[in-house]
């Protein structure tokens, strides 16, 4: 009896009046008050099952990890699109033919350039030069191609050199092969009347590297400076 007045008496200080069947809070106790259901452990996870459960959780953030960057990897970037559209376009041959004009009448040999608009629309200084037509050689070409560029009648001294090159116009990649020649003047007067042409001119050839935009004309250039110093007969 004394225990059951205690067990009262603590019911009677804290208000709890313990659970009904099924885990159910009593209505004859205080309300607000909540009971664990009976067949639910309140016991804190073990350290062992929280780092199986991280480890688990790990393990899949990875997988996802590499699943996306394997499926990333797996498709082609924009640079190798370009490059496999690249390969695939037609190829085509082109030969042209020019000359290094020379003017060896002045105090200082000089030499003809023109300026005209490159495939960009920017103005560059370069050799007269043009296409190679059927039954064309290519030193008849080269003398062609100077006489409409520049307006001067040339002969052809001596073959200078070959250039060639590749690049992509109306959706084919060209490879250009031109072959240049030392040419004398003997005749005609320099202009650019030439529609392809926007300036033709006498130039100093100590000054026309300078003037020259590409640097496989620049090379020839001094190659045929060269040439010519060599064959100067010695002054006594």
């Amino acid at each position: 009896m004394r225990a059951m007045g205690s067990v009262k008496a603590v019911v009677e200080r804290t208000g709890h009046q313990g659970t009904s069947r099924g885990g159910r809070r009593s209505t004859s106790g205080a309300r607000g008050m909540l009971a664990p259901p009976p067949n639910i452990c309140t016991r804190p996870p073990h350290p062992r099952a929280e780092a199986t459960a991280s480890g688990y959780s790990r393990r899949m953030n990875d997988r996802r990890s590499e699943t996306a960057r394997r499926s990333r990897s797996s498709q082609p970037s924009n640079k190798s699109k370009h490059r496999r559209a690249r390969r695939r376009l037609p190829t085509a041959d082109e030969v042209s033919a020019g000359g290094l004009v020379v003017d060896p009448s002045g105090p200082v040999p000089r030499v003809a350039l023109i300026s005209h608009r490159d495939r960009r629309g920017r103005v560059v200084w370069s050799l007269p030069k043009g296409h190679v037509e059927p039954g064309e050689t290519t030193g008849e070409a080269a003398i062609r191609e100077v006489s409409e560029e520049t307006g001067i009648e040339a002969i052809i001294v001596a073959e200078l050199g070959t250039v060639d090159f590749w690049f992509t116009a109306e959706d084919k990649r060209v490879h250009k092969t031109v072959h240049h020649f030392i040419m004398q003047a003997v005749g005609g007067e320099i202009s650019g009347d030439n529609p392809e042409v926007l300036t033709a001119e006498w130039v100093e050839m100590e000054r026309a590297p300078a003037r020259l935009a590409y640097a496989d004309e620049r090379r020839l250039l001094h190659k045929a400076r060269d040439m010519l110093i060599g064959e100067q007969p010695e002054s006594t």
